[in-house]
């Protein structure tokens, strides 16, 4: 079983692979590219549920933290949903333009991101959850999205 930030890291990882290939995709096709930015809408928005349903709930509930990292995460999955969108509709609207305006964005963003949560949260997790990691990756793993 992997720990809580292995699970996530690897999880990272999936989603940064289906950004590059729909990146790729756009320059040559964006209906194309369309499909692969649903897949990555909806990979990012399982993982994002993974984190607010699951894994943040229960380091909260463990530390009292609240208002910390959890809080500032959360603001920034609500940024991310919202250029996701952004992303969506100008391939739909044929603007390749925008659509990259948009994925540049959401790319730098997305990586700061992840740097945040595998270096700083992800570890702060593991530390107060070891115990409930394979529960807590279970519960993870069940996760479907609404």
């Amino acid at each position: 079983m992997s720990t809580i930030k292995e699970y996530l890291t690897s999880d990272h990882r999936r989603c940064d692979e289906l950004f590059a290939q729909m990146e790729e995709t756009a320059v040559k096709s964006l209906d194309d590219a369309k499909t692969l930015c649903i897949a990555f809408i909806e990979a990012s928005e399982r993982h994002f549920q993974m984190e607010e349903k699951v894994m943040f709930v229960e380091f909260e509930t463990k530390t009292g933290m609240t208002q910390g990292p959890t809080q500032m995460m959360r603001m920034e999955h609500t940024q991310m949903r919202a250029l996701s969108k952004d992303m969506l509709a100008a391939l739909e609207a044929g603007n390749k333009d925008k659509f990259f305006g948009f994925s540049e964005t959401l790319m730098i963003l997305l990586q700061q991101h992840n740097m945040k949560e595998e270096q700083m949260l992800y570890t702060m997790a593991q530390q107060h959850l070891n115990a409930e990691s394979d529960r807590i990756v279970d519960m993870m793993d069940s996760i479907v999205v609404d």
